[in-house]
């Protein structure tokens, strides 16, 4: 399961959500970072406070917010206080969202390295945990991924079809997590569906790295302008029926994903809630 709705939610509500997501047998509770969510590390630390048993994942934490060792002190102590519940992801998140914050944006493979290194460098003086607290990357481009299997536990790759799973594992190797987050509408009326689906999609395709990797995949420039053509609407969101959702999430595990991160469609927690529901009967 993955959420942005949480990180705007009251703590309560958000809660509620996590134990319901646990009581129905997901594998993981992925929440996002932006500028005006709950800082990352704070809200990962409430979640797992809310729940038992649920791994929680940062989907991603921008490494523009704190400095290496603040990341390295904040993640140990949560996988030191929940052993096998945090699973850190990072990413060097988007230009405008890091100068908004009043950081220059540096070349974003450099810039990830740098922060790894002074991650690895970072003495700490409490108890860690007796395993290494478990990195992903937020990693689209070849470059990203080779440093994500090389640096981390492997790749949390964003807004990508199975043909991108497909092409990241042959990148990881066999080894490395591969956790694709896919988003999904439970409609399968096709012009509602991808109304829905438009609105989601807005954000990524103002972006420069989803446009570069849409490209890279051979979705031309008309496709990527007034919300996506249906092709590229039903590349990157999939909806339709339970089934149809099962689907998709059967193709990323066949292209290579270890684990599928579902995003249901429209965000708010309780639409989110109920579309869980009914996949559930499906997916687990």
């Amino acid at each position: 399961m993955w959420t942005t709705a949480g990180g705007f939610a009251s703590n309560a509500d958000e809660g509620a959500f996590a134990r319901e997501v646990e009581a129905l047998g997901y594998g993981a509770l992925w929440f996002s970072e932006t500028a005006a969510s709950k800082e990352a590390f704070v809200h990962a630390a409430l979640l797992l406070a809310a729940t038992q048993r649920l791994p929680v994942a940062s989907g991603v934490a921008n490494i523009y917010g704190r400095d290496p060792l603040a990341a390295k002190q904040a993640g140990t102590t949560l996988a030191e206080a929940y052993p096998g519940r945090f699973v850190l992801g990072l990413g060097v998140a988007h230009a405008p969202t890091v100068t908004d914050r009043g950081h220059d944006y540096g070349k974003p493979l450099s810039t990830m390295r740098a922060h790894l290194d002074g991650m690895d460098a970072a003495q700490l003086g409490f108890p860690e945990p007796s395993e290494p607290l478990p990195i992903v990357l937020a990693a689209l481009r070849p470059k990203m991924l080779e440093l994500a299997a090389r640096r981390g536990h492997g790749a949390h790759p964003y807004f990508t079809p199975p043909e991108r799973t497909e092409r990241a594992r042959a990148i990881l190797g066999p080894q490395p997590w591969l956790a694709p987050e896919q988003m999904v509408v439970l409609e399968t009326d096709a012009a509602r569906a991808r109304a829905i689906a438009r609105e989601a999609m807005a954000r990524p395709l103002s972006l420069t790295n989803y446009r570069n990797n849409l490209h890279d995949l051979g979705f031309g420039p008309d496709e990527l302008e007034n919300g996506g053509s249906d092709r590229l609407v039903d590349a990157i969101v999939a909806w339709g029926d339970a089934d149809a959702i099962a689907a998709r999430v059967q193709a990323h595990l066949d292209a290579g994903a270890d684990h599928v991160c579902l995003q249901p469609l429209p965000a708010a927690l309780d639409q989110q809630a109920a579309q869980l529901r009914e996949l559930a009967r499906v997916l687990l």
